[in-house]
């Protein structure tokens, strides 16, 4: 496997300024899983990859902070969606690439984020997004700072999916299995329950 620090070095952002609303309201990344707030686990697997690490949020900034290096917020109330934190993040970003995860996978490992990487220096200039089966996973990405006047762009002219945007950039895929288990989401109270369970029984 490629030594990690012959990749070259990339921005790293956590989206965590979601609605929550299949969590009732609540802010899903501070919800807690095996004892700890989901963005901890993501920020112990991110940390050791860059000096650059964002973090979306649109509240509780205070808690936030902790995680990252920097906060960014979207320029727009109502809570637009994920495009609006990956739009801010790039714009923010220090390095040429950003590699994208949601607050909610806390099953993300080193493996895949190098995968991730790996995959997204074979294609300079383009955004890669990992794919499973037929399902793309448009939160799970790295996108180029070159990128970023288009994604503005893409923005103004009222684009608000980042699968769509990513495609007309000529996005790139890494395949993982259908069931892949560190893609695991655990975006429902229900998820976040029964994932907690399984690993007391263990």
């Amino acid at each position: 496997m490629t030594d990690p620090t012959a990749l070259p070095p990339c921005s790293v952002l956590l989206l965590a300024g979601g609605r929550g609303q299949r969590m009732g309201g609540r802010d899903k990344g501070l919800l807690e899983w095996r004892g700890e707030p989901l963005i901890a686990h993501l920020h112990r697997v991110v940390r050791p990859l860059t000096d650059d690490l964002i973090i979306s949020c649109n509240r509780n900034q205070a808690r936030y902070a902790a995680y990252a290096d920097r906060l960014v917020t979207d320029a727009e109330e109502g809570f637009p969606g994920p495009l609006a934190g990956i739009r801010a993040g790039l714009a923010a970003a220090r390095h040429d690439t950003l590699l994208v995860l949601p607050c909610d996978a806390p099953k993300v490992d080193a493996d895949l984020l190098l995968a991730l990487r790996q995959a997204a220096a074979a294609y300079p200039g383009r955004p890669l997004m990992l794919r499973r089966g037929e399902q793309w996973e448009p939160l799970f990405c790295v996108v180029p700072k070159i990128l970023v006047d288009a994604l503005e762009q893409a923005w103004q002219n009222g684009e608000r999916s980042p699968r769509h945007i990513f495609f007309a950039l000529g996005t790139q895929a890494l395949d993982c299995t259908v069931d892949d288990p560190r893609l695991a989401n655990l975006n429902t109270p229900d998820l976040l329950s029964d994932e907690g369970e399984m690993a007391a029984d263990h």
